[in-house]
């Protein structure tokens, strides 16, 4: 292992599987049942998915919000990008906001600025939280002040050619 490696929170999928298995374990034993889930994009689609198959949440919105451009790269701000979700179907829901990790913070306030006026309750869930996030999640899998190398994200993506796969008509 190199020594960028041994810095970094190393997730796999089978270690994915555990811990959002875990995660959702832990919003079910607080006795909050979720109206709907609401995934942060892009790294809060996969947790969310999975917690809503956990819980039996069949309602999941997504809210695309882009804050990281690289690693340990951020924007000043988190930008909201489009579609936009409309207030009105959160309205008077109890909403569980999903995100892979709470590292600043500042995009999980942005979500929770955003529902804040129409939500009747809203709870976090992340697979990690970094102790210097502004915001203190009410569900964590693990905290952590290292980078996270997740499955979905440790690869870099496939462009042309040299990605494309040929699937062949039997």
């Amino acid at each position: 292992m190199s020594d960028e490696q041994a810095e970094r929170e190393i997730m796999t999928w089978d270690l994915y599987g555990v811990a959002a298995r875990e995660l959702a374990q832990m919003v079910a034993n607080s006795g909050f049942q979720p109206d709907l889930i609401l995934a942060i994009a892009r790294g809060g689609l996969f947790i969310a998915g999975s917690l809503g198959y956990a819980l039996s949440v069949k309602n999941l919105y997504v809210m695309n919000l882009e804050f990281y451009s690289g690693v340990d790269e951020r924007l000043d701000v988190p930008v909201m990008l489009p579609p936009y979700l409309d207030k009105f179907d959160l309205k008077d829901a109890k909403i569980l906001v999903a995100d892979d990790v709470a590292d600043t913070g500042h995009t999980l306030k942005v979500v929770h600025e955003f529902c804040q006026e129409v939500v009747a309750e809203a709870r976090t869930a992340v697979l990690y939280e970094k102790s210097h996030s502004l915001v203190k999640c009410d569900y964590t899998w693990k905290k952590t002040d290292q980078w996270v190398n997740f499955p979905w994200s440790s690869e870099p993506p496939i462009t042309g050619a040299e990605g494309s796969t040929t699937v062949l008509d039997a």
